[in-house]
């Protein structure tokens, strides 16, 4: 059997065993063994083990467990219902004013944490059905939540650019500060889709009535400092990294002490919710370990089989503009984002794609950030979008799937065109670094 015979073998495999069900982690790791055994016999097996060993000891990983405790923490105070209700109060004359308070509530808590999924939680709880009961228009409302909520994978201290730093070797501070100016362009494109659209049609998103916009503050300063605990944590957390004060993983320990702290400040500190918050973050890192474990040993053994040199040849033999080659690279990763989660995407294509990046002349920092954009479209994509069943899971009665993913399908459109705008234009991305 030749490579390719096996690539299609392999890919085969997994799509298989897919359909069983099985974890991600458990079908690439079986896959892995499968042809290790199949193609070397055992005694290749700890070359496949020291891959595995170098993925788990790397040390920027620690920041990931950080990261996701600090997010973890914040859905269990009151700091993020705080947030939400003090940009009422400067936002609720505005038609769509609750809708793009929203979006910059889930800008606010992308720089937080990084992670996607409790933020849709906690959009789905806090703005939804305020959003129903004021009157706004239900497929924009779930389109604002999610499409907003998704603006972790792209916004500092994003995970996925964390993970991508770490399979690309390349510098997260500088993924990072790349990563801002399309993580504002992609809140600023929402902005605007929800105020044209409640502008031309002002029953979509209705203005709120006084008593509705103060509810809960006294007066606008008390509504200022609500903006301003989590305005400081994410710049001490973002200005230690960029002040060159602390490392990432530096900053993600200081980023859990502001939150601990302002939490104990608050009085909403106990046991309960630190014993929580704990548990999440080794249910939610246990999960990107073992991904990362299967996916390492399966890119490991397809390597030793020649596999990057395939692909590699395959893909840079093909007589066409390298940014052809680009755009045939991001058509694959949105279709793999629609059947896989984005660990697992990251962890198979990545070690084959960047190498090739590289050789092209292309910034594996700039590929960096379509590749976090890229994966914020899969997060909204049908057919296992996972915005969609985060949010159906807090959702009021009377909202399906199908609803969800129409609400979407605006929201996906302007991040396909955010990624085609730093496809061709990378400045966009690169101008800070």
């Amino acid at each position: 059997m030749d490579i390719a015979d096996a690539t299609l073998l392999m890919v085969g495999a997994i799509f298989a065993l897919l359909v069983t069900g099985l974890p991600l982690a458990f079908i690439t790791g079986l896959v892995a063994l499968i042809f290790t055994f199949g193609w070397f016999g055992g005694n290749a097996l700890p070359l496949v083990t020291s891959r595995v060993f170098g993925f788990v000891t790397e040390y920027s990983l620690v920041a990931v467990p950080m990261f996701v405790l600090m997010a973890s923490l914040l859905d269990r105070s009151g700091i993020a219902k705080d947030l939400f209700n003090a940009m009422r109060v400067f936002a609720g004359r505005l038609p769509g004013g609750v809708a793009v308070q929203t979006i910059v509530v889930a800008f606010f808590l992308a720089a937080l944490s990084g992670i996607i999924g409790g933020e849709i939680v906690l959009l789905g709880i806090l703005a939804l059905p305020q959003m129903l009961r004021l009157g706004y228009d239900k497929y924009l409302s779930i389109g604002v939540v999610c499409a907003g909520g998704a603006l972790g994978t792209m916004m500092p201290p994003s995970i996925v650019l964390i993970i991508y730093g770490l399979i690309a070797s390349v510098s997260i501070a500088d993924l990072f500060t790349a990563a801002i100016t399309p993580a504002v362009i992609l809140m600023g494109s929402y902005i605007a889709y929800v105020l044209v659209r409640c502008l031309r049609n002002p029953s979509m998103g209705p203005p709120m009535t006084d008593a509705d916009r103060d509810e809960g503050f006294s007066n606008r300063w008390q509504a200022l400092k609500a903006i301003m605990v989590p305005g400081l944590i994410a710049f001490m957390v973002l200005g230690s990294i960029y002040g060159g004060v602390a490392s990432v993983t530096e900053a993600a320990a200081m980023g859990v002490f502001g939150v601990l702290l302002a939490i104990l400040l608050r009085g909403e500190f106990s046991l309960k919710t630190l014993h929580g918050s704990l548990g999440q973050t080794m249910t939610t890192c246990g999960m990107i370990i073992w991904i990362g474990i299967g996916a390492a040993a399966l890119v490991g053994v397809y390597n030793l089989m020649g596999g990057n040199r395939f692909i590699s040849q395959l893909i840079l033999g093909m007589e066409v503009e390298p940014i052809v080659i680009l755009l045939v690279m991001m058509a694959i990763l949105l279709v793999l984002g629609m059947f896989l989660d984005w660990i697992g995407v990251a962890m198979l294509a990545l070690p084959i794609f960047v190498p090739i990046v590289v050789e092209l002349g292309y910034s594996p920092i700039w590929f960096g950030i379509l590749f976090a954009v890229n994966m914020q479209v899969s997060f909204l994509s049908p057919p296992f979008g996972p915005a969609a069943f985060y949010l159906k899971s807090v959702a009021p009665a009377g909202i399906s799937l199908k609803d969800i993913f129409v609400s979407l399908l605006p929201f996906i459109a302007i991040q396909l065109c955010v990624l085609f705008a730093l496809l061709f234009f990378p400045d966009l991305a690169m101008w800070l670094v």
